[in-house]
């Protein structure tokens, strides 16, 4: 008579092919506090190469690419185990990436945030030693317990000069309150 065979592999769902990352590779991990897809990502470090391209040919039904380094492999079969866990980004953020990514290749090196500050944002700069916090809010900005329409109004309060509230801010586009 057979033992059962107790392997996280075995518990999927049904239709939904094993990635073969389950149950660490049967290995006992250093850390205990690590549990659940954080404790199979830091176990995949211990596997060997082997292993992991069984992994990945388990998950992706063909083996890794060619010249696909060993590091690289652990990063694709670690980004399918958190994904599995936590969900994908959302098709808007996976935008904004695909966006930014663009813009770092082309050489930029400062990024607009691209979009409008929302109710709640806190806003913090330096000025001459001193801390400056802004809290948006719905109506506008409030500053040292007084409200301000417009964060150049405030600017011109810290700096004593006209200045672009959002410039000065980091904000590129301008500041509305919602």
């Amino acid at each position: 008579m057979k033992t059962p065979v107790h392997d996280a592999s075995a518990r999927q769902h049904p239709g939904e092919p094993s990635s073969g990352l389950g149950a660490n590779g049967g290995r006992r991990l250093q850390n205990p506090d690590l549990v659940g897809p954080e404790c199979e990502i830091a176990g995949l470090v211990d596997r060997s190469t082997e292993e992991l391209r069984r992994a990945w040919r388990t998950l992706h039904r063909t083996g890794p690419p060619l010249g696909l380094s060993r590091d690289l492999i652990i990063w694709g079969l670690a980004d399918h185990l958190q994904r599995s866990a936590h969900g994908s980004p959302s098709r808007a953020l996976q935008r904004r990436l695909r966006i930014l990514a663009g813009e770092f290749e082309k050489g930029a090196r400062s990024f607009d945030p691209g979009g409008v500050l929302k109710t709640g944002a806190t806003l913090v700069r330096q000025w001459r030693g001193h801390t400056h916090t802004v809290l948006m809010g719905e109506d506008g900005f409030e500053y040292e317990g007084q409200r301000y329409q417009s964060l150049t109004v405030i600017t011109e309060r810290i700096t004593g000069a006209h200045w672009s509230g959002p410039r000065f801010f980091g904000v590129s586009k301008r500041a509305r309150a919602f």
